[in-house]
């Protein structure tokens, strides 16, 4: 089973909700990115998004495309990602996925990218600027290697909600609000009208994100999905401290982990 399968299948028998981080990988440096992992998974995260950096990521607000840029300075290649990844795995089963740019496959090579991402241990893909009717580009590589390729559905979707959402697989991302990543203060979003909507057409769990800020936040989005994705409030911590964001990230998800219990 893959383990992002795995793991919401435990939550759902204890009642809990999934945290679920994003970090931009070799931000502060790949040796950062591995003790950050660990400390993400200690301190209460259930699933872990890499993002591979990308010149030009157009999902991507201001921090989450600073994190990138240093990223790449920082000489960050995919073929590195993949061997942080297999590192991991010699400690930790904890579900990793990768967000990354659809050119960033192609150009690595869909057969090859898929290949190393079960060799070394990658669970499921993210493909923010993949729309869903070509979904087929990677698909079949994908399920070939026991890949969840993780679909994403936002408020505007309308009458491709149900299209979306009836053929997810893992969990489907929620996208909380239109735009691009980055955190907010407030939501216009009508969750109930939103949740009902996908909950009518889909049975794998849904997670929500893009703009979750704090714990408050978390524990509000909770009440309408079975997880919530973190990503800029954490690359903003990595940005603030650099080589020394272990720490400081981890007591932040340890606070959003309190708040999410205190929601069940």
């Amino acid at each position: 089973m893959n383990r992002i399968d795995a793991k919401f299948a435990t939550l759902r028998e204890q009642g809990r909700k999934a945290l679920i981080p994003f970090i931009t990988a070799g931000d502060a440096g790949l040796d950062t990115t591995e003790k950050l992992v660990e400390q993400l998974e200690a301190s209460g995260a259930d699933l872990i998004e890499l993002g591979i950096p990308f010149s030009d990521p157009i999902a991507e607000g201001p921090v989450i495309q600073e994190a990138s840029v240093r990223a790449l300075q920082n000489g960050t290649k995919l073929v590195e990602v993949f061997a942080l990844v297999k590192r991991l795995r010699e400690k930790t089963q904890v579900p990793l996925l990768m967000m990354l740019y659809l050119n960033s496959i192609f150009g690595f090579g869909t057969e090859l990218f898929f290949e190393l991402c079960a060799e070394s241990g990658v669970d499921g893909v993210i493909v923010p600027d993949m729309p869903y009717e070509e979904k087929g580009e990677i698909q079949g590589v994908a399920d070939q290697y026991g890949i969840h390729s993780i679909s994403l559905v936002a408020p505007t979707s309308h009458d491709r909600i149900a299209m979306i959402a009836g053929d997810a697989a893992g969990f489907l991302y929620c996208v909380s609000s239109t735009g691009v990543t980055g955190t907010r203060s407030s939501f216009q979003t009508d969750f109930s009208a939103f949740f009902g909507s996908i909950k009518q057409h889909t049975k794998v769990p849904c997670a929500v994100g893009f703009g979750i800020s704090g714990p408050e936040q978390a524990k509000q989005m909770a009440a309408y999905c079975n997880g919530v994705i973190v990503g800029s409030a954490v690359v903003k911590l990595v940005a603030q401290y650099g080589r020394e964001c272990i720490e400081p990230v981890g007591a932040f998800i340890s606070s959003l982990r309190v708040a999410l219990d205190e929601a069940n």
